[in-house]
């Protein structure tokens, strides 16, 4: 199976009944306002199931973009999205063409549970193969050498079940930034990015980024800052003013707004948050932890609860915030149960709120 493409994600679009802002266009694709995340969930049967459940009900009503990982819940998140959207595509909810799939790699991951020697199984997988050697372990747990990339990239293909991912993340890259210099950190950045522009260029991904945690938040003097002019200057010498680095993640919502107030990166001589930067870049921007994995799924300030109102849960309110943000392509949030599936996904039927109406929350934040 390929990958989306713009003829069928807009095919997805025309099958929307709700709100038309709910899907934007960015780089070629149609993005909805609200995707599901599979991160959280116990490493059981059961938590299976329901990811498969909630994934496919996700796609009946109204997202087509999955976001996952390698290391959620050890492969098995990858493989739950892979079943979901293969009986999608059975029950002809979807075809491969309508649906984004992103998925991320860097950090080491065991597959299915923790092994009885966790030791003995990095070796037995990647080091005794080749595949990467204990210096280019960072942190314990993370690696982003092209060779230990191109391992995870097949892994999760056969995982998912397809030919392409469409976004194809290195995942929380600043973790290396706590053990090596930032020269040495450019150079491995450089080294992935030229990897990944390969791949693109094989059709095994569309496009590529950084999914990320503190590093688009940070101030510009922090040790695990990342620049993101600084990254698409890598992403030019190692693929060309056509470059496949289109997106980035990173965490976004009330409780967390640095991604819009802080201007902490550089827009030619200008100094712009992160969403305005990307916003002018024409960048794919996937926002995590939207509900802040259920922390903002109650007991909101009483301002925004009153700002949303129009909204019944709290959940819902913290959807609206993200989505309606300038810049933000999507907003992720994990969903295992199909019944926060159908209440979440209750925001995109309502359009989005005006910018000049945010600003008013924004000024009150």
């Amino acid at each position: 199976m390929g990958g989306a493409t713009q003829q069928g994600t807009e095919r997805y679009k025309s099958k929307w009944s709700g709100s038309p802002d709910h899907f934007r266009k960015v780089a070629g694709l149609w993005f909805p306002s609200v995707g599901i995340g599979t991160y959280l969930g116990d490493m059981d049967d059961r938590a299976d199931r329901l990811y498969e459940a909630s994934i496919l009900d996700a796609l009946k009503l109204g997202t087509n973009l999955i976001d996952t990982a390698i290391n959620y819940r050890f492969q098995r998140s990858e493989r739950n999205a892979g079943v979901a959207l293969k009986k999608a595509i059975e029950k002809g909810i979807v075809n491969r063409d309508e649906a984004i799939i992103s998925s991320k790699a860097g950090f080491l991951t065991f597959d299915r549970t923790f092994p009885q020697n966790q030791s003995s199984y990095i070796y037995e997988q990647y080091i005794d193969p080749g595949i990467l050697k204990t210096e280019d372990i960072v942190a314990g747990c993370h690696c982003m050498t092209p060779s230990y990339l191109e391992d995870q990239l097949e892994r999760s293909l056969r995982n998912i079940g397809v030919d392409c991912i469409d976004i194809y993340f290195i995942h929380n890259p600043e973790t290396q930034l706590a053990e090596i210099s930032r020269q040495e950190f450019l150079r491995r950045m450089l080294a992935a990015f030229k990897l990944l522009e390969k791949k693109a260029a094989d059709g095994k991904i569309q496009f590529y980024g950084t999914a990320t945690w503190n590093g688009y938040r940070e101030n510009p003097g922090a040790q695990g800052f990342l620049s993101l002019e600084e990254l698409i200057g890598l992403a030019r010498n190692a693929g060309g003013e056509d470059h496949h680095f289109r997106a980035i993640q990173l965490p976004f919502n009330i409780a967390m707004p640095e991604a819009f107030l802080s201007k902490n990166q550089k827009l030619g001589s200008q100094s712009v948050s992160l969403l305005e930067a990307a916003h002018h870049l024409g960048m794919i921007v996937l926002c995590s932890a939207s509900i802040l994995q259920g922390q903002l799924a109650a007991n909101l300030p009483a301002f925004v609860t009153k700002f949303f109102g129009d909204l019944k849960t709290e959940a819902q309110r913290s959807i609206q915030f993200v989505r309606s943000t300038l810049g933000v392509t999507t907003a992720l949030v994990g969903m295992s149960n199909p019944v926060h599936v159908e209440e979440n996904l209750q925001v995109a039927q309502k359009p989005v709120v005006s910018w000049n109406q945010m600003r008013q929350l924004f000024s009150e934040k």
